[in-house]
């Protein structure tokens, strides 16, 4: 015999019950359970707090749960006290519901395991101070990247290499050197750096001398040049030679310059080294093209986790890629999870859809309408729906793509509109219209959503 369906009381105000009782009547039947609706005596659910709400709830409630609108603030306990059944916070928005209940985006339990290092490259480090190398290695670090490379300038002989490497190491970073002068390296090997960028047969024998007096060294060796694997092939031989620890870069080249054949190389070099532990230099798709770097840095990982590439070199140096490590980060997150648990890398990692929202939410026109016709104060209700903005109060419904006449029309409409209520409203009409353009969702009062970027707005209404 089938278990009685569990009973939700969902907790609203005035406004919204309508739109609410519609989501249920859609939604119950498909999550198995029932649903009952307590309007409360409150126009707008978002002004509620826990305390109201357990002074003015019906009495004698028989549900298995209380679901109180997600603005609601205060210590939901006392509504769980006052009531006698487990209360809880339901999303910001209405229409958030049939994700709430079972079918939410985000990472299952477990979800964030990696094996794959980030290497952040200080460039130019030479020509930067002490407190700037620092503050940007703890910038890496934030953001994910377990090991600071620090980047020399060809030419001269930079004498203060040694410095800045015992500067991270005694603010517990791992640290790397980028340089193929070998004073330079010794000098930062004896300050305690781990691995050296890089090797080829150029310098191949300085390595015999490093291992000689620091034999935990690792080293990164590359062909002489990017479709020389062959060469790549005699440099590994005196390494294993010499007993040297070592990573294979087979060298990431741009868009236009044999971005498709360096891939190659790296499926080549895996079928020549299978046990080897691979590198790849990403910024050169991310610092050279023209896109926002999130999605480059996701399929990147992808092929890097797919073939084994351990690690990537990756920097911030231009703008676009001025977040690429902690991209990365999340990045070999979602593949890591996808690859071993062979799922598709979706609706698992929210804070990588960074310009677009992963669905659109709306109240449509009937909705809009039927929600402002039961509006009666003189607050303004902005929403943000099929290229249009939608503003209304109690006694007046204006809605159109540009806000400047839409302002326009309030003024007329509006006597009584203050500056600092002006400047409220254009705020929030500026994020409407950017969601508007981008397709994004708009909710008023609350930030837009930015993925990982996301900053939090502090509620007009809580000012």
């Amino acid at each position: 015999m089938m278990a009685d369906r569990p009973r939700f009381l969902f907790v609203t105000g005035k406004l919204a019950e309508p739109a609410l009782r519609r989501v249920l009547a859609d939604l119950a039947p498909r999550a198995g359970f029932d649903a009952d609706v307590a309007v409360l005596n409150i126009t707008v659910a978002a002004l509620m707090t826990s305390n109201w709400v357990a002074r003015h709830l019906p009495p004698d409630i028989t549900a298995d749960r209380l679901i109180l609108p997600g603005f609601c603030r205060g210590d939901i306990t006392e509504v769980t006290h006052v009531s006698g059944v487990a209360s809880e916070l339901g999303p910001k928005d209405l229409r958030d519901l049939p994700e709430f209940f079972g079918k939410k985006s985000g990472p299952p339990p477990g979800y964030g395991t990696f094996d794959i290092e980030i290497l952040a490259e200080i460039n130019h480090a030479p020509s930067k101070s002490h407190d700037a190398i620092l503050a940007e290695a703890r910038r890496y670090r934030e953001g994910g990247a377990d090991l600071i490379d620090i980047g020399c300038d060809p030419g001269g002989t930079w004498t203060g290499v040694g410095d800045v490497v015992r500067l991270l190491k005694a603010d517990g970073f791992r640290v790397s050197i980028d340089s193929f002068n070998p004073n330079e390296v010794e000098a930062a090997l004896e300050a305690g750096a781990e691995l050296v960028l890089s090797v080829n047969s150029t310098n191949v024998e300085d390595a015999r001398r490093w291992h000689a007096k620091f034999p935990a060294v690792e080293v990164v060796a590359i062909p002489d040049t990017p479709n020389d694997l062959d060469c790549l092939s005699r440099t590994v031989e005196v390494l294993r030679d010499i007993g040297v620890k070592y990573r294979l870069d087979p060298i990431l080249e741009p868009i236009g310059f044999g971005f498709a054949a360096s891939l190659g190389r790296y499926l080549e070099t895996r079928r020549r080294f299978p046990d080897a532990e691979i590198m790849m230099g990403i910024g050169n798709l991310t610092e050279l093209t023209d896109a926002d770097t999130a999605g480059v840095n996701v399929i990147l990982a992808g092929f890097c986790q797919e073939i084994g590439v351990r690690s990537v070199l990756t920097t911030q140096v231009i703008n676009w890629a001025r977040s690429a490590v902690r991209e990365f980060d999340l990045a070999r997150r979602l593949v890591y999870h996808a690859i071993k648990e062979k799922v598709l890398p979706k609706r698992l990692e929210p804070g990588l859809v960074l310009l677009r929202d992963p669905k659109l939410s709306e109240m449509g026109e009937e909705g809009l309408r039927e929600l402002a016709s039961r509006v009666t104060d003189r607050n303004y209700r902005i929403f943000a729906e099929r290229g249009e903005v939608h503003i209304f109060n109690g006694s007046v419904y204006l809605h159109g793509p540009d806000p400047f006449v839409l302002f326009a029309e309030m003024i007329a409409s509006d006597a009584k509109l203050d500056a600092s209520h002006a400047f409220y409203l254009g705020y929030e009409c500026a994020k409407a219209v950017t969601a508007l353009t981008l397709g994004k969702n708009y909710t008023q009062d609350q930030a837009l959503r930015w993925g990982f970027l996301t900053i939090p707005e502090t509620s007009h209404r809580d000012s």
